[in-house]
């Protein structure tokens, strides 16, 4: 090869090696990722979908250090797969929302059903006659579970369903606790009926 030939070959290599490194960032693919984040995160996938999301935003983060660094290609790359994650966990996070919904409703209604069972055992108990200090913790405990109740179904109705589970499964549990103490609560004996002289 002649001194010319190679001379020239060497500088059309040092230009394509330059022009490739000198790309401009992917803005588009990193704006596009950004926006199936903000995406993501609407659809409630930071609490539903936590892993995925938090993979979504890692790449992101990842894909502007290398425009930092000005390796765009990595930059390409990170910001693609950041856009795909977040899509993948705002679909996961819509179907984990809406069993969660689902869970969440179940528990209310089996929490509800709990705040009338132990209502109704306290009334049995009251006829009964059952111990003051029975009936007593009885009603503190089923005016208690009655602001719960309240919160839980304001928290199901702010779709905070998790939270909504977990208050009214305590809820539940507490109720049925008290609806248990009242059936074995003692009662007082009835005094005999006068007689009339």
């Amino acid at each position: 090869m002649s001194p010319r030939r190679h001379a020239l070959l060497c500088l059309a290599l040092v230009v394509a090696t330059t022009s490739a490194a000198c790309g401009d960032p992917p803005a588009k693919e990193m704006q596009q990722a950004q926006t199936a984040i903000d995406a993501a995160r609407t659809a409630g996938a930071d609490r539903f979908a936590r892993e995925e999301f938090a993979a979504a935003e890692d790449a992101l983060k990842r894909s502007h250090e290398a425009v930092a660094q000005r390796d765009y290609r990595q930059a390409l790359n990170t910001a693609l797969d950041a856009r795909e994650r977040a899509q993948l966990a705002a679909t996961e996070a819509t179907a984990r929302k809406a069993a969660a919904r689902a869970d969440a409703e179940h528990a209310l209604s089996d929490a509800d059903a709990a705040l009338h069972e132990a209502r109704a055992r306290l009334k049995t108990a009251e006829t009964a006659r059952a111990a003051a200090k029975a009936l007593a913790a009885a009603r503190r405990s089923i005016g208690d579970g009655e602001t719960a109740m309240q919160e839980a179904h304001a928290t199901f109705d702010r779709e905070d369903y998790l939270a909504a589970i977990d208050a009214a499964r305590a809820t539940a549990g507490r109720l049925r606790a008290t609806t248990k103490e009242l059936e074995g609560a003692p009662t007082s004996p009835r005094l005999p009926a006068r007689r009339r002289r």
